[in-house]
């Protein structure tokens, strides 16, 4: 038996966002009473931006205060990195008593593609955290003429594994258009109201083993699929082809799907080059894919523009359906292109699908990107 050290487990860290004014202080406050935040560090801009007096019980240091419900609280000054880094000294020191999770709020112009590509790409970070998921506030009554205005709102919402809508008690008419927009904008995220319990925000990609529902939820295919059949038409190797007059064109999910395994070595090649070639466009992408050489044991995938997470190797699968499945989130990028790619690296005959292998040897020769 080797006496090297184990690992710990990697900490699940969630990010909550929204826009100006949506609604994410009060979300937060209210999350920091509830008991399934114990042992939670909240990473937040300012602490004056939050009501804490009510649950302050002392002074860490001059950037961390210790709260009654069993939270670390701390400000960001300067880098993200450093602080999330810093918190794992304090906390492997014993500086600071162990916490079981971090919460994240940006500030709300925050673009959040550079906090999740700094989660997956840093080579110590990405050992220590595992990105739970990202939730998105948006405000019922200003949310439609914000994601008109601000292209920031509108990434926000387009990455969210989760989205919370506040201020329906407003306008319910306005609520529902712009729920309807949402779906639109990103079918596999599922809207709450403002009254979601603390259980459901901190579900998500981590430890995902064994649990079907949250598989689902986090992956969101299927959402993304019945999306689909209702704004597309079937077309061949069922793929839902893009209806040029739906809302937001510039920003659209759709999903690639393979009943049989995929090898590792096309899997790997289809996301290298899709990355390397249109990785500025990929908001997000997710998957659970059956790999050739242990079909049995699924793997997770998920990354953001050019960079993915380290892939998870779930122990079994976590119901029935054993297909592969990617979720995409794009920008300004050709679901047909993105499909023909799919197809040349799983070997699905196409007229129009390029050769993979002239693709893999000259990437730059892609056509239609």
């Amino acid at each position: 038996m080797s006496d090297a050290p184990r690992r710990p487990e990697p900490i699940p860290l969630t990010v909550l966002t929204g826009f100006l004014g949506a609604g994410k202080t009060t979300l937060l406050n209210r999350l920091l009473r509830d008991p399934a935040f114990a042992d939670t560090v909240v990473i937040v801009n300012e602490f004056g931006e939050i009501g804490l007096d009510h649950l302050l019980i002392e002074q860490v240091d001059d950037d961390m205060v210790l709260l009654g419900a069993g939270c670390l609280c701390c400000t960001v000054r300067g880098d993200l990195i450093a602080t999330l880094e810093d918190l794992l000294r304090k906390r492997d020191n014993g500086r600071i008593r162990p916490f079981r999770r971090v919460v994240i709020e940006t500030t709300g112009l925050a673009d959040p593609a550079p906090i999740l590509l700094a989660l997956i790409y840093h080579p110590y970070l990405v050992m220590r955290y595992r990105l739970q998921g990202v939730v998105t506030v948006v405000d019922a009554v200003n949310g439609a003429s914000t994601l008109e205005a601000h292209p920031e709102a509108l990434r926000q919402a387009a990455v969210a594994d989760r989205i919370v809508l506040t201020k329906t008690d407003l306008d319910g008419a306005a609520a529902d258009a712009l729920r309807s927009r949402l779906r639109d904008l990103n079918p596999s995220a599922p809207i709450d109201p403002a009254d979601v319990p603390a259980e459901a925000l901190l579900g998500g990609l981590f430890g995902l083993a064994g649990k079907s529902q949250d598989v689902r939820a986090w992956l969101g295919a299927d959402a993304v699929e019945d999306h689909g059949h209702t704004h597309h038409g079937h077309g061949d190797h069922g793929h839902h082809h893009h209806d040029v007059n739906r809302h937001d064109a510039a920003i659209r999910a759709f999903s690639l799907t393979s009943d049989a395994p995929v090898s590792r070595a096309s899997l790997e090649m289809f996301l290298d080059l899709l990355r390397a070639s249109q990785g500025a466009k990929l908001l997000r992408l997710k998957g659970l894919v059956a790999l050739a050489e242990d079909p049995d044991r699924p793997v997770v995938i998920h990354g953001v523009q050019h960079v993915m997470h380290m892939p998870a190797t779930l122990p079994a699968w976590p119901d029935a359906d054993r297909r592969s499945r990617i979720v995409l989130i794009v920008r300004d990028l050709d679901r047909a292109f993105v499909e023909r790619l799919w197809d040349a690296f799983l070997g699905r005959p196409r007229v129009d699908a390029p050769d993979a292998a002239a693709l893999t040897a000259n990437p730059l020769a892609i056509p239609g990107s």
